[in-house]
């Protein structure tokens, strides 16, 4: 199944169409891609290079509450959404430290500067740990994926659980065709700190078995889609567990599609690795709703991957 993802960044390489883009970084684009994973030959975390899971499980676990405040992440040692909570503060009229403007190029090319911002970025992070006011008032990334999932915002003031709705639905009514949860809400956009990537999926029952089709309207190939498919494939193995039902396929559909200039080389190093074996998820039975689902709850087995490969984000 790995071989799927490694078609997609070999394929960009040779074919994608240089582009601009927000970071400034430059990339080679694709639009429109679509990739099948089935579920029952393995969990679909790459093997080429090392994924880290305990990021996608404290990610997947914070959607999943709902919760928009990085602490939670914080306190899971996971820092994959640091630079945006960070870019917002010191863009703030609170903060006085050194310049960041445009910290997120900068950082890439100026090493005093990158220590700088390291130094910087970890006092920041310590005192949303810390300091409640702080953390409620900075570590806040508005209404991103865990409010759309749990508590969209209706014109009349109320609130939707999507993700609980489409559970109850799939137990009710599994040949619906309306399985489906949304994250793009054009009215909460312009106030969140990165407009969802993922922008809807959709559950489908068939067999006894449970798939699942992520639309991503934008995807980093080297970075984000080997955490987006772990991901996604996690939390139809969640759903499926509290449903009754087997696991299916993860579709995976993307629109644009991008390998970042400064990712060529990792995605070359990576394309000439080996593929091995997919490791096994494993979920505690005694948990029977997925809500319920804590980091110790899901434990993955017989993972051996090639050593990780280092690549700088784009911001």
């Amino acid at each position: 199944m790995e071989q799927v993802y490694l078609d997609l960044g070999r394929h960009i390489l040779a074919e994608g169409h240089e582009k601009s883009d927000r970071t400034g970084t430059g990339t080679k684009s694709i639009f429109g891609y679509q990739m099948r994973f089935d579920l029952q030959k393995g969990f679909p975390l790459l093997t080429t290079k090392r994924v880290p899971f305990s990021l996608i499980k404290s990610e997947l676990l914070w959607f999943i509450k709902g919760d928009t405040n990085i602490r939670y992440l914080l306190e899971h040692n996971n820092h994959i959404w640091d630079e945006w909570a960070f870019e917002r503060y010191v863009n703030s009229e609170d903060y006085v430290g050194p310049d960041m403007t445009d910290f997120g190029r900068r950082a890439l090319v100026d090493e005093a500067f990158n220590e700088q911002y390291q130094k910087e970025s970890q006092a920041f992070c310590q005192k949303i740990i810390e300091d409640d006011d702080f953390c409620e008032k900075y570590g806040e990334l508005g209404n991103i994926y865990g409010a759309q999932w749990r508590h969209w915002q209706t014109s009349t003031g109320e609130t939707i659980d999507q993700l609980s709705q489409v559970i109850e639905m799939i137990k009710q009514n599994p040949d619906s065709r309306r399985l489906i949860v949304s994250t793009w809400n054009p009215e909460d956009v312009p106030n969140m700190a990165l407009p969802p990537c993922h922008t809807m999926f959709q559950f489908y029952v068939s067999e006894g078995k449970l798939s699942c089709q992520l639309y991503q309207r934008s995807g980093d190939v080297f970075l984000g889609i080997p955490f987006n498919i772990a991901s996604y494939s996690l939390l139809t193995h969640l759903v499926a567990h509290e449903t009754g039902l087997e696991v299916g396929d993860f579709v995976h559909t993307i629109g644009d599609a991008h390998l970042y200039s400064n990712h060529y080389d990792q995605m070359a190093l990576q394309l000439s690795r080996e593929v091995r074996e997919l490791p096994t998820l494993v979920l505690n039975d005694k948990k029977k709703s997925l809500f319920d689902f804590e980091m110790e709850d899901i434990v993955l087995e017989n993972y051996h991957p090639h050593p990780a490969i280092k690549a700088p984000v784009a911001v």
